[in-house]
């Protein structure tokens, strides 16, 4: 588990492919501290599994599915990392739950400064995400834990002070970009438990999901 708060910024340093398989030298220092062989690391939000590990890099495999589903497909020699340790059982939980799993991809449609603060507007390029974003709730973009600023029907907004653009890879991403995204995974096990039609033997099979209709029918709501 991460908390979204990250350690530092690490670069690509080789990328080895073999189809939708691909193994990652990342250089870092912070992370490297107390890493060891087996240990998960979030790189721009994914959790990975420390492979190798070196004086001044480490290496990570990314298997297909993880290929397919975020950005680090398209990373390059160079490329620029968010970086994160998994969290320590007696650390300070300072973001919010995160698990590195990511839910999926978006694309920045706009970076607008708002004062003191940078504004990134996020279309996700699966809009059935939508209903996990809440307004003022938790979001992980790239493995940074932020907060859901605005949101419209085809897209959402973050709000990021100075510190956390000039500490996280944020700050090399511009109009057109994509970043990974993991939504709070609170509302995922909310929406499981409420939908779950499994074979309980005190289930009526008329019963139908917890809904606002379902709820105002029956006088709840």
């Amino acid at each position: 588990m991460f908390t979204g708060l990250v350690e530092e910024v690490g670069r690509i340093q080789s990328i080895s492919k073999s189809g939708e398989a691909m193994v990652l030298g990342i250089s870092g220092s912070v992370v490297l501290g107390d890493l060891k062989i087996g240990d998960s690391v979030s790189v721009n939000g994914v959790c990975l599994t420390a492979i190798q590990i070196g004086t001044k890099d480490f290496k990570v495999d990314v298997m297909p599915e993880t290929f397919r589903s975020s950005n680090l497909r398209e990373l390059r020699s160079g490329s620029r990392v968010n970086l994160e340790r998994a969290m320590a059982a007696n650390g300070r939980f300072g973001g919010h739950i995160v698990q590195g799993h990511v839910d999926g991809t978006g694309t920045i449609r706009s970076v607008t400064s708002d004062q003191n603060a940078v504004v990134f507007e996020v279309e996700p390029s699966d809009q059935a995400l939508f209903k996990y974003v809440l307004l003022k709730g938790s979001i992980t973009i790239d493995g940074i834990s932020l907060t859901v600023a605005q949101r419209t029907r085809n897209s959402f907004a973050v709000s990021i002070i100075p510190h956390t653009l000039a500490e996280t890879a944020l700050q090399a991403k511009h109009e057109g970009d994509t970043v990974n995204i993991e939504c709070d995974i609170l509302g995922k096990y909310v929406e499981q438990l409420l939908n779950y039609r499994g074979s309980a033997p005190m289930e009526r099979a008329d019963q139908a999901p917890l809904s606002l209709d379902y709820l105002a029918k029956h006088g709840f709501a």
